[in-house]
């Protein structure tokens, strides 16, 4: 039975009444809308699935002698859900009071708490389908994804599952062996546990619907409100790329700011305020409000100072201060900070104005003149001079759209007249002030979240919807808005699925969205939280929700650098994603002739005609149902999918030349409907507004949700095709690749034939289309001298100089002249986590700066000796601590480790070296203080050998420690395997302690 047939018998069974072979007999209601997504998608069919459970099972003891495996001995469920666990009802299932007691059974059985995580079993239509699933799954969190079954004759499945389960025992049915405090503990365990899986779940259902799967659903094109969000509807064309097994995904650290003083609880906080103060001598962060904080959590009216560059917290000592509330705001106009509305109670929403002076520490309530100020919370406010605008916000249940100013120097409110662009009414949005404007974004309208982005000047007093290129933010509100220098960013909110590990940022200068990903310690939910910048900092403070699963979640107060995220954001932009309409040129004319005319054409129109042409060709049956509107030359037009008929019905020629005979585009002004005119004057009335029909290749791609190597090798079967060579060339292409920066790297195996050569320009052409490459590389062999220059060939682009962001640190370097890693990722994120804060670091190897960044950056060392001799590595060091401001903790030297490097200073020393650093032990040994140290010994060693390895590393560096008269004992505490160098090639690194 081939594919198609076994997913239409499949799928049938699962739409049949009739039960199925589970234990249960019916699908997990949870993830019935993942499953409908997937099974939607031509390549893949769910076989069996669980959502995640939490479960007590009995289960038979083993006979003696038995040796029957444990699954095979069955059992049943004492308790199942899929939800989160009552705890009351376990306890009373396993501590039932006499009134209640359970007859004994015969046979006792084992009991058993377990916490099973989701697990989906998907069969696919071929190998480059499976890859591509799994590393969706693996980037959303289900880490332990992988290919169950593939090979000659055999169907490929893979299983999407995570590590995450939990098995306690519990003792038997004669006698349990724990106490009902623990059961409950258990329970709680399990119930974070499901959070966490369904959060996973939740973020893997995006990760589909981001790439080309379908929700059967979803109304593509149906939406007449959808315009001015076509731009960030998840990308025109899918960058499969990024998500290819073999590329990595850079993450922003979120440093915590260690808070002495006041208890860091009094910063569990949400829906408070935070302003700056960012003086020569003074810059510090002012916490007002919200709710939460020590002790008994409710709503706060304390004044808060938090200096974050030591984490002193501070309570502002005032005689009065406003009362309690949250969902009020806060703005700055020079020494003052201005707090006004917020809700003290359900039934007490406020509209008071409070100032703070920030130099004496004193409130003082304002009395206020002009006109009404209506009671709010859950509104938006910003500063221009001495003007505070607020917009929006909610009254009991009215939301409202009103826009006032107060002018703070005569205390006069004003509202704003409504004109022009006038958003909708909303709350719990965000704004800023940039110069003379106002920008605000998302927010709740009482049955929509919004992602629209508006401009208000202050100058002409008028409202613009903003049309921005690059992919737009998902939809949210309750999130916190920001500037910093010519950026305005976007952090956090509802639904925080989609928003929790995402930062976005805004372009003013070149208006275009950026975003990074953002490395979370634990579980923030900056939801209702602050975000304040302090120099390159940025500052979240607060932020939570109530957690069904385990009551209430407050975000502990973080800090990120904004210079990473600005440089990471600048080098994550793709392609850009809306201009993917095809203009063939001369070099594309091979291309050109081998694309059939039957790919799916387009009419693209100006945005302001828009809802126009989107009626005419419904109304004419030409707008193509099946596939879905997108935006176009950033964001300026729209292009709409035809039918097949439409595109025999509009001819370039008449449209180009003499109006149509018979024309009638005078009708509608005549007052004629859309249905009362003919189609030859509606193609005109296209031809008066400017329409053009196009090809767009990414759409269709988009449809059929293309792997980037499904893309190449159709371009590059068309080439080989047109040139009569032979397909068995087709071996060659890569399977995988990296990406470092900009430049996506094949791996030296591909396209290694010399026919390649004769062809090259439009190999290299189709090859950086279809992985959306600016730049195009092939790896070369680590040139085996002392230096280890890399030999990497550029195919496409002017130079090797790459920008590469790696768990939040930049590497700068030129990838023609220096090696670089990606499989040391983890090494380096270890050597990141270190705590080396007081620590004095010798690393005698450094490159540019594999691992002295990590111990610089993140690790937190107070001085970095970086040890190295290749001059291409030192100039691109020299850059790199720079552009991460290390550069003051890092002392650079040129020239043979043996010679340069110091003598008695390091508590550790890296020697980051392979296939053996062992030529520098002995200056290790050296460089170690008198009282000894940590060395972090690098090798290749084979599998076989890897215990002898550590012995040898063990008795040489004592051997050796003697010799120079250092009474040490010396011990390996670890050993980390870091990659597969080679076939059966280990990458090992020692850590060895040296004490005396």
């Amino acid at each position: 039975m081939d594919f198609e047939k076994r997913k239409a018998a499949t799928l049938a069974s699962i739409r049949s009444s009739v039960t199925d072979k589970s234990p249960k007999g019916f699908l997990d209601e949870p993830i019935i809308p993942l499953l409908e997504t997937i099974n939607h998608h031509p390549s893949y069919f769910t076989t069996s699935s669980c959502s995640g459970r939490i479960s007590i099972l009995s289960q038979p003891k083993p006979k003696s002698n038995d040796s029957t495996k444990k699954k095979a001995r069955g059992g049943s469920w004492l308790y199942i859900t899929h939800d989160p666990a009552d705890s009351d009802l376990v306890i009373s299932l396993l501590f039932p009071s006499k009134s209640n007691q359970i007859d004994p059974i015969d046979q006792p059985s084992e009991l058993v708490f377990r916490f099973e995580p989701l697990i989906i079993a998907v069969e696919c239509k071929d190998l480059g389908s499976a890859q591509f699933l799994v590393a969706l799954a693996i980037s959303a969190g289900f880490r332990e994804s992988g290919i169950t079954s593939c090979g000659d004759g055999k169907r490929v499945i893979i299983a999407i599952r995570c590590s995450i389960r939990m098995e306690v025992p519990l003792g038997d049915t004669e006698k349990l062996m724990v106490s009902p405090e623990y059961v409950k503990f258990l329970v709680d365990i399990g119930n974070e546990k499901m959070d966490a899986n369904r959060k996973r779940t939740d973020g893997f259902s995006v990760a589909l619907t981001s790439n080309g799967f379908k929700n059967p659903d979803a109304n593509d094109v149906d939406e007449d409100d959808n315009y001015e969000n076509l731009a960030g509807d998840h990308d025109s064309s899918i960058n499969n790329g990024n998500l290819h097994p073999g590329l990595q995904q850079d993450l922003i650290p979120l440093s915590k700011l260690s808070i002495v003083g006041e208890p860091v609880e009094k910063l569990h906080l949400w829906g408070h305020s935070a302003c700056t103060i960012d003086k020569p001598d003074r810059k510090e962060v002012i916490v007002f409000g919200g709710f939460g904080g020590f002790g008994r959590h409710a709503r706060r009216n304390e004044s808060l100072l938090l200096d974050p560059s030591c984490g002193n917290l501070k309570l502002i000592a005032v005689n009065e201060s406003p009362s309690a509330r949250l969902g009020h705001t806060a703005s700055m106009v020079g020494d003052f900070m201005f707090v006004i509305g917020g809700r003290a109670d359900p039934l007490n929403i406020l509209n008071d104005v409070w100032r703070l002076d920030i130099s004496k520490g004193e409130w003082s309530s304002q009395r206020c003149i002009g006109s009404e100020f209506p009671p709010r919370h859950r509104h938006a406010a910003a500063s221009v001079g001495t003007k505070v605008y607020i917009f929006g916000g909610l009254y009991n249940d009215k939301i409202v759209s009103s826009l006032h100013i107060l002018d703070t120097k005569d205390l006069q409110w004003k509202e704003v007249e409504q004109q022009g662009q006038w958003p909708c009414a909303r709350h719990s949005h965000a704004m800023v002030a940039y110069g003379s404007q106002l920008f605000m974004f998302g927010g709740y309208n009482g049955e929509n979240v919004l992602n629209d982005l508006y401009s208000f000047d202050v100058q002409s007093c008028s409202w613009k919807l903003e049309v921005i290129s690059g992919k737009w933010p998902p939809a949210r509100f309750s999130h916190s808005m920001f500037v910093y220098k010519h950026n305005t960013g976007i952090i956090g909110g509802c639904p925080v699925s989609q928003n929790c590990q995402e930062l976005t940022l805004l372009d003013l200068k070149h208006r275009l969205w950026r975003s990074v990903r953002l490395e979370f310690m634990n579980k923030e939910l900056f939801v209702r939280s602050t975000a304040s910048v302090l120099g390159d900092d940025l500052i979240v403070i607060g932020g939570g929700a109530a957690c069904y699963a385990f009551g209430t979640k407050f975000s502990e107060p973080v800090k990120t650098n904004l210079v990473q995220s600005v440089t990471m954001s600048e080098n994550n932009v793709p392609l850009q994603p809306e201009d993917v309409s095809i203009e063939w040129n001369k070099n594309d004319a091979d291309l050109k002739t081998e694309m059939s005319l039957s790919q799916p054409w387009v009419i693209q129109l100006e945005r302001k005609y828009a809802k126009f042409g989107k009626d005419l060709l419904k109304s004419f049956g030409w707008l193509d149902l099946e596939r879905k509107v997108y935006s176009n030359e950033k964001g300026l037009c729209i292009c709409f999918p035809v039918t097949e008929k439409f595109s025999e019905l509009f001819h370039e020629k008449q449209l180009l030349g003499k109006d149509l005979e018979g024309s009638e585009d005078d009708s509608l002004e005549k007052g004629l409907s859309l249905k009362d005119i003919s189609s030859s004057a509606a193609l005109n009335l296209l031809k008066e507004h400017g329409a053009k029909k196009l090809i767009n290749v990414a759409f269709e791609a988009k449809k059929v949700a293309k792997s980037p190597l499904q893309r190449m090798r159709e371009y590059i079967t068309s080439i080989l095709k047109q040139k009569g060579l032979p397909e068995e060339l087709l071996d060659e292409l890569p399977q995988k690749w990296e990406r470092l920066g900009d430049i996506v790297v094949l791996p030296a195996t591909s396209f290694k034939d010399p026919t390649w050569n004769s062809i090259s320009d439009e190999v290299w052409c189709a090859v950086s289309k279809s992985l959306s490459a600016n730049r195009l590389a092939r790896q070369g062999r680590v040139e085996p001298n002392g230096t280890r220059d890399s030999t990497l060939e550029i195919l496409v682009g002017d130079n090797g100089w790459v920008d590469h962001c790696e768990n939040g640190i930049l590497y700068s370097f030129d990838a023609t002249k220096c090696m670089f890693s990606l499989g040391n990722l983890s090494e380096k994120l270890r050597m990141g986590n270190m705590a080396c804060e007081n620590e004095v670091v010798v690393d005698l190897f450094a490159g540019i700066g594999y691992f002295v960044l990590p111990f610089l950056v993140r690790a937190k060392a107070r001085l970095v000796y970086a040890c190295e001799w290749n001059p291409h590595a030192i100039e691109a060091l020299r850059r790199n601590v720079e552009a991460n401001s290390v550069s003051d903790r890092c002392i650079i030297l040129e020239g043979d480790n043996r010679i340069t490097a110091p003598k008695g200073v390091a508590d550790r020393v890296n020697l980051g070296l392979i296939p053996s650093s062992e030529g520098s032990w002995v200056t290790a040994i050296q460089a170690l203080r008198p009282e000894g140290g940590i060395l972090h010994v690098h090798g290749n060693v084979k599998d076989s050998d890897e215990s002898s390895w550590g012995e040898h590393v063990t008795k040489t560096l004592s051997d050796i420690a003697r010799a120079e008269g250092r009474s040490w004992e010396v011990t390996v505490e670890h050993i980390e395997k870091v990659k597969w160098y080679a076939p059966r090639i280990r990458h090992l690194v020692a850590d060895v302690r040296c004490r005396c």
